[in-house]
């Protein structure tokens, strides 16, 4: 796994474990913290040494005199997050020894076997090899299980994804043996990959979906998150790219720079486009629009939900308060607390809050906190759920104190995320238990890997367009999908599979496409049965009065 050095200002995903919001700029600030001599504050210096002192002396005891042998480095490590969720739920402590796997969140490449997987009772499957990666070069294919890494078994143990992680990836030139059953093979195979660079893309797909409208996709920001949407966004233009829908949906973040650059290619001039304020002006710090960018005209709809935090908001505030897309969707998560990555002497790292951001119209997007309560801070997107905010508009109430104005003049709102213009419920009538166990128990796309290894000599003399227009999922495969959810103990029943066929036909088709097309497959079948996608299709004209000032 690639360690590339996070200097850049980033910011953190709601869902992942505290992966913050660094600032740059603060890079020698944080080594200097980070010394090994103790450095008391300057604002309360002997407070600070009474507490560093006392720290020092209990733990001193508890490793001399307790009665049992206790890890000390485990129990002061306990306190140091203890101490660090009375400041805010953002700051956090990460330990030398799971640093790598923090940072390689946001790398835009690792080194690795080239696999996409899942977990699936208990047992790694490869949905599919990484085009030029590894693994395909070596033969592994889409449907594989991988029974052993190195001789050491890893079916049936309880596997979680970061086991993967630590398996499958190391250093390049790095050789792993792999135990893997295939099909109907008498007998499991042996393959020897050498490990390599693994490309890890962000903007997962751009695509047309007609002769005007194009569509891209960020599912976070990386560090090459800005290039790669630049190079989706020429492509589209070469193909008469005249509206767009940019999807933020669920995206938790990343580097702040990839979000700010991205907005500079929609934004015209110098306009600001976020802004930082901490204790005194040392982390203040202001961002403005400074390129002539590739689609400063032509109607923008961001489409976000509650799953879009940090960057995401960062670029959806942007755009929404100089009136230059139509935000679509439901209220953003809410995180605009700016961390510094501080490097402590022992390799561990402390993320530390030192500032919060504004959008350009004056907004914080921060939703309170309590720093006594943690509990309802974590739980909020379900209270938000039980309070019937992702079904109805009028559930979602702001303070009028928090009242603000886009350069246009139109009202939006602080103190808790992006409210979109156009809000759209979240569409729950195909969900059913049915539909829920096919997911959970993989059952959907392990009948695809299978229909595509079935029908591959099919799929690839099939273009993509032909494809898209023509393939249906018939009954026959949909009986058949039935029966492999029985032997996977899903009860079925009419009632639910009537509620939800439709979703089951368009989850089918888009799983065997992303099996033979990759991304370029699987976005433009699923986004046929997206209520937020479709909605959107239908707003141009009022993206254009919007940027328009009407």
């Amino acid at each position: 796994m690639s360690e590339k050095k996070q200097h850049k200002k980033v910011e953190d995903s709601p869902f992942q474990v505290r992966l913050p919001l660094f600032l740059g700029l603060a890079v020698a600030v944080g080594i200097l913290l980070g010394a090994t001599l103790f450095q008391p504050s300057s604002n309360n210096p002997q407070g600070t040494a009474r507490g560093y002192l006392k720290f020092r002396e209990i733990l001193s005891y508890i490793d001399r005199e307790y009665v049992d042998t206790v890890n000390t480095e485990r129990l002061s490590e306990f306190a140091i997050n203890k101490m660090l969720e009375k400041l805010d739920p953002h700051s956090s402590y990460i330990p030398a020894r799971d640093l790598s796997i923090a940072r390689s969140y946001l790398e835009s490449d690792f080194d690795g076997i080239g696999v996409e997987f899942n977990i699936f009772r208990d047992t790694l499957y490869v949905i599919a090899p990484l085009s030029g990666g590894p693994s395909e070069q070596v033969g592994i294919q889409a449907g594989d299980k991988i029974l052993k890494v190195d001789g050491e078994n890893i079916a049936g143990v309880h596997l979680s994804t970061e086991t993967v992680f630590k398996k499958l990836r190391g250093p390049r030139g790095s050789k792993v043996n792999l135990t893997i059953l295939r099909g109907h093979e008498p007998k499991p195979l042996q393959f020897t990959v050498t490990r390599r660079k693994i490309p890890s893309v962000s903007v997962d797909v751009g695509y047309m979906v007609d002769s005007k409208t194009g569509y891209i996709k960020v599912s976070r920001f990386s560090n090459g998150t800005y290039e790669e949407f630049k190079q989706k966004l020429s492509a589209l233009k070469k193909q008469g790219l005249q509206r767009l829908i940019l999807d933020l949906r669920d995206n938790p973040g990343g580097y702040l720079d990839h979000a700010t650059r991205m907005a500079d290619e929609f934004i015209a001039g110098n306009k600001k486009l976020v802004y930082t304020d901490g204790k005194g002006s040392k982390y203040d710090a202001n961002y403005y629009a400074k390129v002539k960018g590739d689609f400063e005209q032509g109607e923008l709809i961001v489409l976000i939900n509650e799953g879009s935090a940090s960057a995401s908001e960062i670029l959806a505030g942007a755009l929404q308060d100089h009136d230059r897309a139509l935000i679509v969707g439901r209220r953003s998560f809410g995180k605009g607390l700016v961390q510094v990555p501080i490097p402590l002497s022992d390799g561990s790292e402390l993320r530390l809050t030192i500032s919060r951001y504004y959008t350009p119209s004056g907004r914080s997007i921060q939703k309170p906190y309590n720093p006594d309560s943690t509990e309802s801070y974590e739980m909020d997107l379900m209270n938000r759920y039980k309070h019937g905010e992702f079904f109805t508009q009028d559930s979602i109430k702001f303070n009028d104190s928090l009242k603000y104005k886009t350069s246009r003049g139109r009202i939006v709102y602080g103190g808790g995320g992006i409210m979109p213009d156009v809000f759209v419920p979240r569409d729950t009538t195909d969900n059913t238990t049915l539909l829920t166990e096919l997911f959970q128990k993989n059952v959907l796309r392990e009948y695809a890997l299978e229909y595509y290894r079935a029908h591959r000599g099919e799929l690839e003399n099939t273009p993509l367009p032909r494809f898209l227009e023509t393939f249906q999922v018939t009954d026959a495969m949909l009986q058949d999908l039935l029966k492999e959810a029985k032997r996977a103990d899903i009860k079925v029943n009419n009632k639910d599979l009537k509620r939800s066929e439709r979703t089951i036909r368009n989850n089918l088709k888009a799983f065997i496409a992303r099996s033979r097309y990759e991304a370029m497959g699987f976005y433009p079948v699923l986004n046929e049965n997206d209520p937020e996608f479709q909605r959107a299709l239908g707003l141009f004209d009022r993206a254009k009065q919007i940027s328009l000032g009407k």
